[in-house]
């Protein structure tokens, strides 16, 4: 029996709406597919790297545009800000609060942003991000639709 994303919530594991169900309940199922407590059965590699380990966290002093969208659903929060040089993005940060893939999603968009100019980040989808973590659940899709929100709130305050 392997559980599926909605399952987790309801068992204990933190999931896209914050929420916990009963941790026993989740200690159980576990124990009974013969492994730990532990976040690689909902999470890729990726996912888990970019959260233990975000890149380009904070803020920028000399941004161009910063941007904050939300998802009013789960209340994940993401501020995105970039600057500028040659027509391309040279640098982005991100600020989120919000469930381990915002996190993951948030972290990964700005390496894509890297370098590029607003029409090639133009091309970035939330089907990109997803793929590139690894492949998100439907429970957690959630969070590379909030990365590109972001995208288009960033490129609308570009032009």
């Amino acid at each position: 029996m392997i559980a599926s994303p909605l399952t987790w919530c309801r068992l204990g594991i933190r999931c896209a709406n914050g929420k916990l169900g009963s941790p026993l309940v989740a200690e159980q199922v576990l124990r009974e597919l013969g492994r730990p407590r532990d976040t690689p059965l909902m999470y890729s590699e990726a996912v888990i790297d970019h959260f233990q380990n975000p890149r380009n966290v904070g803020t920028l002093d000399a941004a161009t545009a910063v941007v904050s969208v939300e998802n009013p659903v789960c209340g994940d929060i993401l501020e995105l800000s970039a600057r500028m040089e040659t027509g391309r993005i040279a640098e982005s940060r991100f600020r989120t609060r919000g469930c381990v893939t915002a996190l993951a999603c948030s972290s990964l968009l700005t390496e894509l942003l890297s370098g590029k100019t607003p029409a090639e980040v133009r091309s970035i989808t939330p089907e990109q991000i997803s793929d590139a973590l690894g492949g998100l659940p439907p429970a957690t899709f959630h969070a590379a639709q909030l990365a590109r929100d972001a995208v288009q709130a960033l490129l609308a305050k570009l032009k």
